[in-house]
């Protein structure tokens, strides 16, 4: 019996032993990184590569910007009832026609950056793996935000993506939640991919400002947005009358209709608010948008999870604050359940400077 018993317990250790070991064991590459996968390895060069000559040496700057909105605008391009393969690279393999549609205006300057090392590495990864790859680097240069998810394994695509596909800045609530519905995302979900226009722009709403950002800290992903645009909007920053835009709260600062308009709309208000403050909510419910989106058109259990590739993010920047010369009271309270944060101004006269950057949408 104590013989037994004995046997029970160094096999149960033995057990334990063998299941921590199948849970930490790590493969090393041939370049001296370690993953959980070996098929993850071809990725660690790429990584080296884009980081350096692609993103200008690992900076939160325009390239990563016009990245993430690639990821989007990629990925979006599928539909149940009309077609297109979804996250698959059709943008990349057939540029002609999706970049001329009007909602990819300008996107054509990303995809011809990135068509160097979709062609210097076709051996190796998809386009379609390799815009979503270098979304998912790009984003980790910028403190504040999350660590995305990434997977391999997306095939070629085979066909364009239908025009009509990728929602607009002017368009309306409605039409944006029900184009998102379709490709399975909720109205909270929609809000939470919004997060990436804390470090967009944008290039072609209003010409005459080129690269003019949505926020006050473009280069952190931070929740500022979520504040910003609450805010009573009562300038243009260029011109005024421009398609997809509403009045903006400061100078240097342009405000999209769809996000004011998901700000303020009771099916999304309460959402938006949730985020002004909480930067690890937004974090959170960002990656996981993101990591939906990101293999829209394909299953999930066939592809191979390189996540721990994608570098660790600096913490955040700074705190959610009014930006200076503002007060609670120019704050457009929206959602119906709960008041909105209180939170206060920074000190001195607003000042805002930007760099070209993109928009998301």
């Amino acid at each position: 019996m104590v013989f037994k018993a004995f046997s029970s317990i160094i096999l149960a250790v033995v057990a334990a032993r063998l299941a921590s070991a199948s849970v930490t064991k790590r493969v090393t590459c041939s370049t001296g990184q370690t993953t959980a996968n070996a098929a993850c390895c071809v990725l660690f060069p790429i990584l080296a590569d884009i980081q350096a000559n692609l993103f200008d040496g690992g900076k939160c700057g325009e390239e990563v910007h016009e990245s993430l909105r690639l990821t989007f605008h990629d990925a979006i391009g599928f539909s149940p009832t009309q077609g297109g393969g979804g996250a698959d690279g059709s943008i990349f393999y057939f540029d002609d026609p999706e970049t001329s549609f009007p909602a990819n205006n300008g996107i054509d300057d990303i995809v011809d950056a990135q068509a160097e090392f979709i062609n210097k590495y076709n051996a190796t990864i998809t386009a379609g793996d390799f815009i979503q790859f270098a979304g998912a680097v790009g984003v980790s240069n910028c403190p504040g935000a999350p660590r995305l998810e990434f997977l391999l394994g997306r095939p070629k695509a085979t066909a364009a993506s239908p025009p009509g596909l990728v929602p607009e800045p002017f368009d309306s609530i409605t039409s944006i939640l029900q184009r998102f519905s379709e490709v399975g995302f909720s109205a909270e979900e929609v809000v939470a991919l919004l997060a990436s226009h804390t470090i967009a722009a944008a290039d072609h709403v209003d010409t005459s400002i080129p690269g003019t950002p949505f926020d006050s800290t473009p280069g952190v992903f931070d929740t500022q947005l979520f504040i910003e645009v609450q805010l009573r909007g009562t300038l243009f920053p260029g011109t005024p009358g421009n398609a997809g835009e509403v009045e903006s709260p400061l100078e240097g600062e342009i405000r999209l209709n769809s996000d004011a308009s998901l700000a303020r709309d009771s099916r999304t208000a309460c959402a938006w608010q949730s985020f002004a403050a909480n930067q690890a909510k937004m974090q959170t419910e960002f990656r996981a948008a993101m990591s939906k989106m990101a293999i829209i058109g394909h299953s999930r259990s066939s592809m191979v999870d390189c996540s721990d590739v994608i570098p660790v993010p600096k913490p955040v920047v700074g705190k959610p604050h009014l930006p200076a010369g503002k007060s609670m009271a120019d704050i457009e309270q929206a959602c119906a359940t709960a008041p909105f944060p209180s939170l206060t101004a920074d000190p001195g006269a607003y000042f805002l400077f930007s760099a070209r950057l993109e928009v998301f949408v």
